[in-house]
């Protein structure tokens, strides 16, 4: 049974906005409050939204202020400048940084004890300014980091082996950007491991694809997107939906998202995403497959790169 429950939403643009609509029509709480410097955006987005409840799950939907957040079980952080094209996720950082900076600790003041959803970009940089600035634990922050990429890898996979997604198992982990990377050993499709078991699953015409030019898609997925229409909101609201999920239900699902590194893989104080369990309070457990020698290494570089920027930033 689905324990609703309140959700408080900062930032009400396309992506904030996609979110509250699809948490409503998924019928996953029973109050969305929607918080934005922009009163009248966040007022019209929730009333658009209510309007439209009668012909799906009763919800409760409005605008408010910070003291509003207050009770929420999750907050959904949306805040920043959204990337525009031929923009990285990267160069977004200091500008976000300092958004959340200031806003996250009025929020905290009402709902101290929420799990705190990051989707702002850079997710990885902004999921780690949420832990060491905004005073909160590691294990109620957690960033949407891959869990996106991850969908649109078993999407590719699924399209190109005609079988379908759920049958695939295959994950992306690092920095939601261009130095992410897929652990092939890990992947598989109904028990057989991608490459070992190709010639069996290939065994129908018209299937054949190249790792290397799938990783290549994943990574530019995004970017096309923004390229094509300017912005990226249905795929992030349902990762984030099924986030939720997870945790208003309590479900202890392993998903690849961001959160706080200790010692996995070589790797520390950085936050990436990696296989983490979660539950109704947030990061339950880590899980730490084994990787190649290779997958390790190309890892702790995309690692790397997010260090490299955090030591210029002031967070």
């Amino acid at each position: 049974m689905i324990m609703r429950k309140k959700i408080t939403i900062l930032g009400a643009g396309n992506v904030g906005a996609t979110i509250a609509y699809t948490l409503s029509l998924k019928g996953l709480c029973s109050e969305i409050v929607l918080i934005d410097i922009n009163k009248d955006k966040s007022t019209g987005e929730a009333l658009d939204i209510v309007h439209g409840t009668p012909f799906g799950n009763p919800v409760k939907i409005f605008s408010g202020d910070y003291e509003d957040a207050a009770n929420s079980n999750i907050v959904i952080v949306t805040l920043g400048i959204a990337r525009k094209p031929g923009q990285t996720r990267l160069d977004l950082a200091q500008i976000n940084v300092n958004i959340v900076k200031s806003v996250i600790p009025e929020v905290k003041k009402y709902a101290p004890d929420a799990v705190y959803l990051v989707v702002s970009n850079p997710v990885d940089i902004i999921t780690y300014t949420l832990i060491k600035s905004c005073g909160l634990s590691e294990k109620q922050v957690i960033g949407s980091g891959t869990m996106l990429d991850t969908a649109r890898l078993r999407s590719m996979l699924g399209d190109k082996l005609h079988m379908n997604y759920k049958n695939i198992h295959a994950y992306v982990f690092g920095e939601h950007g261009d130095s992410s990377m897929v652990p092939w050993s890990l992947t598989s499709a109904i028990g057989l491991e991608i490459h070992t078991g190709f010639d069996y699953l290939s065994d129908l015409d018209g299937v054949s694809f190249n790792c290397d030019e799938i990783e290549k898609e994943v990574k530019a997925s995004g970017a096309k997107v923004i390229a094509c229409k300017g912005a990226t909101y249905y795929g992030v609201a349902l990762s984030v939906a099924q986030l939720v999920e997870c945790i208003n239900q309590d479900l202890n699902t392993c998903v690849t998202v961001s959160g706080m590194i200790n010692n996995r893989y070589g790797i520390n104080d950085v936050c990436l995403s990696l296989p983490f369990v979660i539950g109704i309070k947030g990061i339950r457990r880590e899980v730490t497959p084994p990787l190649t020698t290779e997958e390790e290494e190309k890892l702790r570089a995309s690692a790397q790169v997010l260090k490299d920027l955090i030591a210029k930033l002031d967070i």
